[in-house]
């Protein structure tokens, strides 16, 4: 037997194996995932944990703000700024959920007119609550999520690292004559084509295998079939405007009372207007 029959011989099984195990990874890795995806869709989510962090629209605070303008407790004006109502104000009545509740009494300490995105930033306690109600939430969807494959160890590397010294030799005993006859012609063009495969196995190293691979998260996908937030579909159907308004609270984070719109300064009755033409000062000449 040639040297090229040889490395053939030895290069197509090792090729095999090789494949084998990076399918048996992904089969079992694709198996946890299907266990993850079934767990996802049957558990119990509030809206207003799918609302959450979707960034300036249709996030759980804009949720929650929607929810108390439906329910009379707070309004929303022209510039985006909420204001409590008279039966929002009362410290009997509430929300009936801690977010939306959370929310309303940032608004009772506020002594204007307040917009989202500055209540966000500048409110303490209210983050601190809608911290207090996300975290049981989150770590119970990071529990369900499926535990990813563990990544290369020093033995893998290792033999990685022998996998391309072989990978190097057999190219080299390829090349290094014309084979000879169909045989060696063929155990040459085998042996090319399992350095080739192995190099593509080689650019798999470490990543997630093939079966879920692509796949999106369990846990996202069961939160974005709860989107958008039915307080805000709800008031997009019945207040257009209010809804849109909510869009430009959300945004708005300086720090501004509500004055309305500017009225134009005039001059007092024995002052000339400093806006009108004319000598100012003194005389006509």
């Amino acid at each position: 037997m040639t040297t090229t029959a040889a490395l053939a011989c030895v290069q197509l099984p090792l090729t095999a194996m090789l494949y084998g195990l990076l399918a048996l990874r992904g089969w079992r890795y694709g198996r946890r995932y299907r266990a993850a995806a079934r767990r996802c869709a049957l558990m119990d989510v509030d809206p207003y944990h799918a609302a959450s962090g979707q960034g300036w629209y249709g996030d759980d605070l804009q949720a929650a703000a929607a929810r108390l303008v439906l329910d009379g407790l707070a309004t929303v004006n022209h510039r985006g700024n909420l204001r409590a109502t008279a039966a929002g104000a009362d410290t009997g009545r509430a929300a009936g959920h801690p977010l939306p509740d959370a929310l309303l009494a940032a608004l009772r300490r506020r002594t204007a007119p307040a917009a989202l995105g500055n209540l966000e930033q500048r409110d303490s306690e209210l983050w601190s609550a809608r911290q207090r109600f996300h975290a049981p939430a989150r770590a119970a969807a990071e529990a369900l999520r499926p535990a990813p494959p563990r990544p290369p160890g020093c033995l893998a590397a290792m033999a990685a690292l022998l996998l391309i010294g072989w990978m190097a030799f057999t190219a080299a005993a390829v090349v290094d004559r014309v084979p000879r006859g169909p045989v060696e012609w063929l155990a040459a063009v085998a042996a090319g084509l399992a350095v080739v495969a192995q190099l593509a196995l080689l650019d798999r190293y470490g990543k997630v295998p093939g079966p879920a691979g692509g796949r999106p998260d369990p846990v996202e996908a069961r939160m974005a079939a709860l989107r958008p937030h039915p307080a805000l579909a709800e008031l997009a159907a019945r207040d257009p405007e209010a809804e849109r308004r909510l869009r430009l609270s959300r945004l708005r984070v300086r720090r501004s009372r509500n004055r309305g719109r500017p009225r134009r300064r005039t001059a007092p009755p024995d002052r000339p207007d400093p806006s009108a033409g004319g000598d100012q000062c003194g005389g006509s000449g």
